[in-house]
């Protein structure tokens, strides 16, 4: 206590002129229109400021957790959007109407990636505890990824498409004539459509999609488009380049599909020694 009046002994005359600044300063604003709007709009555009940046803060400590939530709202609305589709495609080829939920997503972010390499692969940040197992699809809103080949408690890889050990059946939106969609492991960008015969019209800027011939992938996912085809001696089928639809370098979020009906197509297959399917 003694040294706080000791200290304020000491410096008394810079109190009394600090008082007596503050004592003009407020004679003055209440004396003067024109200075006291000055202050106030000076006073408000500091806060407003001070305000503003501690807004822009919090929002972006908040950005993960609402990027988080938009994603699984997305994943929600995919999930319910493939399900309708199906639906309707069912009922298209039954005649009477379908309901289904035969599809399952679950949203995942990318923890590494590679697109320079024969045989490429992808690390997400879901495994066994979040309903995560091998041979689920892996696609985005672009279309398709890759496939889940390894899972652990809390991740999983998947064989991108962009690997040479593996292909997918698909289709030629147009006229419904189907392959397989490999990679050649040259540009990432790229992939080959094979096993269209010479019969079949195509034409640059067709879609090529999923056939859905397969307990992975549903019909109609996006793969890519037409950029080129051609005929080469000796062979009966068409060289089909096509462009992917996924942009493999910029991998952020993805979602994994999960068929339910799958363990019962799996039994079928085991029953009439199919042996292993394309996917």
């Amino acid at each position: 206590m003694w040294g706080l009046i000791r200290f304020l002994y000491k410096r008394q005359s810079v109190l009394i002129f600090i008082l007596l600044e503050a004592v003009a300063f407020f004679l003055i604003l209440n004396s003067n229109d024109f200075q006291r709007s000055r202050f106030l709009n000076s006073a408000n555009y500091i806060s407003g400021t001070i305000y503003k940046n501690y807004s822009a803060v919090l929002n972006y400590f908040r950005l993960v957790s609402i990027n988080n939530d938009l994603v699984g709202e997305n994943a929600k609305l995919r999930q319910n959007l493939l399900n309708q589709s199906q639906a309707v495609y069912r009922a298209e080829l039954a005649g009477f109407a379908a309901n289904s939920s035969e599809y399952m997503i679950r949203p995942a972010k990318v923890i590494r990636n590679s697109v320079n390499k024969q045989h490429n692969y992808i690390t997400f940040n879901k495994g066994e505890k979040d309903g995560v197992q091998i041979d689920m699809g892996v696609f985005t809103s672009d279309g398709v990824v890759g496939v889940i080949n390894h899972v652990s408690e809390s991740y999983s890889t998947a064989i991108s498409v962009l690997n040479l050990q593996w292909n997918i059946s698909a289709k030629l939106k147009r006229n419904k004539y189907f392959g397989s969609l490999s990679w050649d492991g040259q540009d990432y960008q790229f992939a080959q459509l094979n096993e269209i015969p010479f019969h079949v019209e195509i034409e640059i800027g067709d879609t090529v999609v999923t056939s859905g011939y397969s307990f992975i992938f549903p019909e109609g996912l996006m793969l890519g488009i037409v950029e080129g085809f051609g005929k080469e001696g000796g062979d009966n089928f068409y060289s089909i380049h096509v462009k992917l639809s996924v942009d493999f370098k910029s991998l952020s979020y993805v979602e994994i599909l999960e068929n339910k009906k799958r363990p019962e197509i799996e039994s079928l297959q085991k029953m009439n020694n199919d042996g292993k399917n394309m996917d």
